[in-house]
């Protein structure tokens, strides 16, 4: 889960299923009780019908989290003091694990590493960005922490094939949805 919207579908799905949670944020679900069998097949094919997987290992679920961390990193929706941090910094302190075990855990699952996400995050947050057309290129490199217009214009090609400006003229047509990143 990486939107509100999702959110929102997940917590639909549990009244439902009547599966009695505490609350559901990004990636995961608390539960009061522990499920019956019947409940977490139910949540699993209900889930699976939207396009979600239930995780329940480990692993999955951290790969979940490193995801939900790396989205907030990118947007620029953490603390002061988190944004000041580089990406390993940062997710090492949010999630108590070692850079190099987060890093070949994400390859082995995901097929791309960390920063290729993290890259493609801050591409997707340029491009709304830019799509609203209220903030100028340098402006939103400024937002986006890129060193300057020019890393962020060749990063955004790199991504996309497109150059920024390109990209404004054709619009949302090339914009992924969050979940899809």
């Amino acid at each position: 889960m990486v939107c509100n919207r999702c959110v929102l579908t997940v917590e639909n799905i549990l009244e439902k299923t009547n599966i009695p949670y505490q609350k559901v944020l990004f990636g995961e679900i608390h539960v009061m009780d522990s499920f019956t069998p019947l409940q977490k097949q139910q949540l699993q094919e209900s889930l699976e019908k939207v396009g979600f997987e239930l995780i329940d290992n480990h692993t999955s679920g951290l790969v979940e989290k490193i995801k939900k961390h790396v989205i907030a990193k990118a947007r620029n929706d953490v603390s002061e003091q988190e944004g000041r941090l580089n990406l390993s910094a940062y997710l090492t302190s949010k999630l108590n694990y070692e850079y190099t075990h987060l890093s070949s855990l994400f390859s082995g699952i995901e097929g791309r590493t960390i920063e290729n996400y993290f890259i493609e995050q801050r591409i997707e947050k340029a491009k709304e960005l830019l799509i609203y057309g209220q903030k100028t290129l340098s402006e939103i490199a400024y937002e986006l922490e890129y060193s300057s217009t020019a890393h962020l214009s060749s990063q955004f090609k790199k991504v996309t094939g497109l150059t920024p400006s390109h990209f404004k003229e054709v619009g949302a047509a090339k914009r992924k949805s969050l979940d899809k990143v």
